[in-house]
């Protein structure tokens, strides 16, 4: 069972990280080490070539890296990205885009996790992301 709701989640982001309502990203799903994250299609992300702009795929992965660490921990707001990394696989449409995460290592101080971006339209992933979360220590250690 996660350790925060989606509903929890997406009024955490709704209220804590504006750029969710710049991009259209809605929590879809939360389980206990993953989490799914949905990107709906904005014209306005779409950079000269017609695909959706790197900055927006890298903040949905990112999002979706914090809905899976807090699936974990819970709502422990000062949990930060320290590293992030992209690798694009292939262009993605003009489309909505699904991003699934999940844990590869939970630690007391830091969580490792990684993101496939799937575009709506394809069949195959058009990003791998790796990323890891510093998480603060409890109160009073």
């Amino acid at each position: 069972m996660p350790s925060i709701s989606v509903l929890e989640f997406q009024r955490l982001i709704d209220k804590e990280l504006p750029l969710v309502h710049l991009f259209g990203m809605r929590a879809v799903s939360i389980g206990h080490g993953e989490a799914v994250m949905r990107m709906h299609f904005n014209p306005d992300l779409i950079r000269p070539g017609g695909t959706i702009a790197g900055p927006a795929l890298m903040a949905l992965a990112d999002a979706t890296l914090y809905a899976v660490v807090l699936g974990m921990i819970g709502q422990v707001e000062l949990a930060v990205t320290t590293s992030l990394n992209i690798n694009f696989l292939r262009k993605p449409p003009p489309a909505d885009v699904i991003a699934e995460g999940r844990i590869l290592k939970l630690g007391k101080r830091l969580a490792v996790g990684e993101v496939l971006l799937l575009s709506a339209e394809l069949d195959e992933p058009v990003a791998h992301v790796t990323g890891t979360y510093s998480i603060p220590p409890l109160s009073g250690h």
